[in-house]
């Protein structure tokens, strides 16, 4: 196998698309499982540049359904909140949230979404 990897700099616009979709594509390439050298010990994924994170769109009733819970290991220390809260405060967490837990749990994740990056400004007039 070369040693040399050829990283390509995806940018995608969110706009009107579909949240856990987009997350799931944005994995791949992260990961890298779109190229036919791909194996899961070698990180050879691209760069992904997300547009207009904030424009995106849930399908069903996820914003006022789902609810995300964090403990604190206190007692009384579960804290919950809904997911349409939670992404109007900061939807770029919670889309790095959602793309972090569909890739492996290991070391080499961390390189993975350090190469997750976010435009930050208004609607793209292109």
């Amino acid at each position: 196998m070369d040693k040399t990897v050829n990283r390509t700099k995806h940018t995608i616009d969110a706009t009107g698309k579909i949240f856990g979709r987009l997350a799931t594509h944005v994995a791949t390439l992260l990961r890298g499982k779109h190229k036919p050298q791909f194996r899961s010990h070698i990180d050879i994924g691209d760069w992904v540049e997300i547009k207009n994170i904030a424009l995106v769109k849930f399908s069903g009733k996820k914003l006022e359904g789902v609810t995300k819970y964090r403990f604190s290991g206190f007692p009384g220390g579960l804290k919950e909140i809904s997911l349409g809260k939670l992404f109007n405060d900061d939807p770029e967490s919670t889309f790095r949230r959602a793309v972090s837990s569909m890739l492996p749990k290991n070391r080499i994740a961390k390189t993975f979404l350090k190469r997750l990056t976010f435009v930050k400004g208004k609607k793209d007039e292109s």
